[in-house]
């Protein structure tokens, strides 16, 4: 989501900024920042501190920061970080004109006014890191979700969709341009609605729309909320084969108490449910989710739990964290951050050598099969070899040939790591 704010930045400041691969000829420098966990706002004050140099170096240098972290700590930012100019929050972006004019006279501000209404929908994102083959579209902004360990609704503010009809004409716009991949963005994509006097047009209809572009035009999406993931979206994947049979399902936990703590809604029982329909509906349909160990009051039992959960569904990768308080959050207000340290990076190690254990294994089924691969660009290892992914979201390498980047290539599988399919 990030990647796609970055690009609707690079759109409103590029009558004004051209964009360098170097950080010594810049005269603007934004960083744009996520607070889901405390690592990655550390990561980000870390490379503040290395921007000092450069600043005493360029007097005239302006740096910014965009997005969460900006909207979660607001004036404490610009005092604990002399180094920023402005700040902006990730509603705020068509302000960033007026906020660098004023930091180019001295004058240290920053808006992170919260919208009801802002999609940013009329923008044309500037793809200045794309590889011309994948895209993101964000289809909706905010969460209304409230779980208890998460900034985002404080952040990024409440739920609101993008006209279907903008998203359709982007989509259009990027498959005649070349690209051959889009990704739908939101918090909570499965909760997408757009309400006209006619019809309300729900995810799974947008999907279905954007699939009818072109069959050569792939449709993933990210992310999905258990509570909300229908049986009509699973039908609309089966029927339409250029949506990628992937689907990113964050569990956070395998237990019930804690997922009660969590404020997820759902239980162990509804989401091993929705796990067992995208199995039937979908079998060849890979899964990757969200595990979160060491969380306010989690037990071993609980923990045993989360792994024996992780073995049953057979994700094929997942997202790993230990939790970090987060302040402002309902866990934060209400709950004990009463696993140790220690504890947590223990769990945490066993949640990933398990993954990794499951990753292999669904790629050892793989060996022998000829999959689809749309070519994305040349392996880092190897420049005879090309990678891609195949519609389960699986980098695959294999060899060059006469391929080009774009291309629809099949590949046979003839061997394995945890994270890669290989054609010798």
């Amino acid at each position: 989501m990030n990647v796609a704010d970055s690009e609707v930045v690079a759109s409103i400041l590029s009558p004004y900024y051209f964009i360098t691969d170097s950080l010594y000829e810049a005269d603007l420098i934004l960083l744009n920042t996520c607070s889901v966990r405390d690592n990655a706002e550390q990561r980000i004050r870390k490379r503040l501190r290395e921007l000092v140099s450069l600043k005493k170096k360029n007097k005239n240098l302006l740096i910014g920061l965009l997005g969460c972290m900006a909207e979660r700590i607001k004036e404490q930012l610009l005092d604990e970080e002399k180094i920023l100019d402005f700040i902006a929050g990730p509603d705020a972006y068509r302000a960033l004109p007026e906020l660098i004019e004023k930091a180019s006279l001295g004058v240290v501000s920053f808006n992170v006014h919260l919208s009801e209404e802002e999609t940013y929908d009329d923008i044309d994102p500037v793809r200045y890191a794309s590889n011309g083959v994948s895209a993101f579209i964000s289809i909706m902004r905010g969460c209304n979700n409230f779980c208890s360990y998460c900034v985002v609704p404080y952040t990024r503010g409440r739920e609101r969709s993008r006209d279907p009809k903008t998203i359709l004409s982007e989509a259009q716009t990027l498959f005649e341009k070349g690209f051959r991949e889009v990704t739908l963005l939101g918090q909570n994509v499965n909760s997408y609605c757009w309400k006209t006097t006619e019809k309300n047009i729900d995810f799974a209809e947008l999907t279905e729309q954007i699939a009818l572009i072109s069959p050569l035009l792939r449709v993933r999406y990210a992310t999905s909320h258990p509570k909300d993931i229908s049986d009509k979206l699973l039908l609309n994947m089966a029927k339409y084969p250029n949506v990628c049979h992937y689907i990113h399902l964050p569990v956070q936990s395998g237990s019930n108490a804690v997922l009660k703590k969590m404020n997820r809604i759902y239980t162990r029982e509804y989401y091993l449910e929705r796990i067992r329909k995208i199995k039937e509906i979908l079998p060849h349909c890979a899964l990757s989710t969200d595990v979160i160990a060491g969380f306010c009051g989690e037990t071993e039992q609980d923990h045993q739990d989360t792994l024996a959960l992780m073995r049953e569904v057979g994700y094929e990768y997942a997202f790993m964290f230990k939790y970090s308080v987060r302040e402002g959050t309902i866990a934060a207000e209400k709950f004990e951050d009463d696993v140790s340290e220690e504890l947590k990076i223990k769990r945490l190690e066993e949640i990933i050598a398990l993954q990794q254990q499951l990753s292999l294994e669904s790629n050892k089924k793989d060996i022998g099969k000829t999959v689809t691969v749309l070519v994305e660009g040349v392996s880092k290892r190897s420049d005879k070899h090309l990678f891609g992914r195949n519609p389960q979201n699986k980098v695959c390498v294999f060899p060059k040939k006469n391929y080009k980047i774009g291309d629809y290539v099949e590949v046979k599988i003839l061997s394995c790591t945890a994270g890669t399919l290989i054609e010798q």
